[in-house]
């Protein structure tokens, strides 16, 4: 008797990506109580991005990376195969530049709402675009994550529903998942998935407690939807 065939979850790397945010999600989503194929996708990887290869997933995930303008050319001509694949019932997950990439201006389109810069918005702390720490609020607790430049995130109760997992401390959505149509989205600004070398390499000390589990949370919630 042969064992079930795991579902398949996809983790895009590619230039619309920087080295260590692919491979921190993919070990997040390995880490998981959810048994899935954890692969890589993307131009230079055994299995290119394509709507053949997004029809066989369960779930897509797009890591963090560089500036918004630049990751979204890479990526325009996903965006019409990215959107079928959630609104259709697959489930996306999108860490700091994914988050962004998950809203419209631009982006995939997948949010009731749009995705903004969170280090604009009044009150933010930080207020610049280096690597930091910082504080949200998940589930009633203040927790400390890694930071660089996240977005916060714009929801519009007209568009759809959408569950705010987390707020940063001046009150703007800091994770969020929403249905699209028959799938799922979740987002989040800060990255739950750094570890302790990020921290480290960036000469920041690191908070008592890492926040993976803020990340395995976010990913339940995604594929219990």
């Amino acid at each position: 008797m042969t064992a079930p065939e795991r579902a398949l979850a996809l983790v895009y790397r590619g230039p619309a990506s920087l080295p260590g945010c692919p491979e921190a999600v993919a070990d997040l989503i390995a880490a998981s109580r959810w048994d899935l194929d954890v692969q890589f996708t993307g131009p230079r990887e055994r299995l290119r991005l394509s709507p053949e290869v997004l029809e066989r997933a369960t779930l897509y995930a797009q890591p963090g990376g560089g500036q918004l303008g630049r990751a979204y050319r890479r990526m325009r001509r996903h965006v019409r195969p990215i959107r079928h694949f959630v609104r259709t019932g697959g489930r996306y997950l999108g860490f700091c530049l994914g988050g962004y990439l998950a809203g419209e201006t631009p982006g995939f389109g997948l949010l009731p709402g749009d995705a903004d810069q969170y280090i604009s918005s009044p009150g933010a702390r930080p207020s610049t675009e280096d690597a930091g720490i910082i504080d949200v609020w998940w589930a009633g607790e203040l927790r400390s994550l890694y930071f660089q430049d996240g977005p916060s995130f714009s929801l519009e109760a007209a568009r759809g529903p959408a569950d705010v997992l987390a707020v940063y401390e001046n009150g703007l959505p800091a994770a969020v998942v929403a249905p699209c149509e028959l799938g799922t989205v979740g987002v989040v600004g800060p990255h739950p998935e750094a570890t302790l070398e990020w921290f480290t390499d960036e000469g920041l000390r690191p908070p008592s407690r890492l926040a993976l589990d803020l990340g395995h949370a976010l990913l339940d919630r995604v594929m219990r939807a």
